[in-house]
């Protein structure tokens, strides 16, 4: 049995959910995020609380509970705070700007690398005191935060000679030693 699970979602007082069946709507003064569950779990609304119980004693629906649960605990904190990826790029000559809701952002290649930013994520770009740009994105959808977050990084993910690339701020990438003159 999970102890995440068995936690009730605690619904703070701006806050308002709806369960309908398996899909779970949260409004906050954030945005707005639904989901829809499997049907191994129960979810259900107590007073200012989301209780979610496993379905039925099955393997699954043991497994999958603690699971919804977090992802509703996900969406509350969401649509009250919001969830922030900052990425760093660093590099002779990386650039990154924003047009509208285009991120163009400039990494070496020979091409630029324009990518459209989705509905309900907000990207913004700025610089460090060492001129390295540093995008921000945000949004109330954590999932949605960390796909857009992980999209920007895969088009140069951190090279481990030296060290430039796109990388989530605080992340560190291990260094490697070059060739030796010999």
């Amino acid at each position: 049995m999970s102890r995440v699970g068995k936690v009730p979602v605690i619904i703070p007082p701006k806050v308002k959910a709806v369960v309908n069946d398996q899909k779970v709507m949260v409004e906050g003064p954030k945005g707005k995020v639904e989901k829809t569950f499997n049907q191994v779990v129960k979810i259900s609304i107590d007073g200012n609380t989301i209780i979610v119980k496993p379905n039925d004693d099955s393997r699954i629906g043991r497994a999958m509970y603690g699971t919804a649960r977090s992802i509703i605990a996900g969406m509350v904190k969401g649509v009250t705070d919001g969830f922030i990826k900052n990425l760093e790029i660093q590099g002779v000559g990386f650039k990154a700007t924003l047009k509208g809701k285009v991120l163009d952002l400039a990494l070496g290649y020979s091409h630029p690398i324009l990518m459209q930013i989705p509905t309900g994520i907000n990207v913004t770009v700025t610089e460090n005191a060492a001129k390295n740009p540093i995008i921000k994105v945000e949004g109330v959808d954590k999932q949605m935060v960390g796909q857009v977050a992980a999209k920007i990084k895969s088009y140069y993910p951190v090279e481990p000679y030296k060290g430039k690339g796109v990388r989530i701020e605080g992340e560190h990438v291990r260094r490697k030693e070059g060739k030796k003159a010999g």
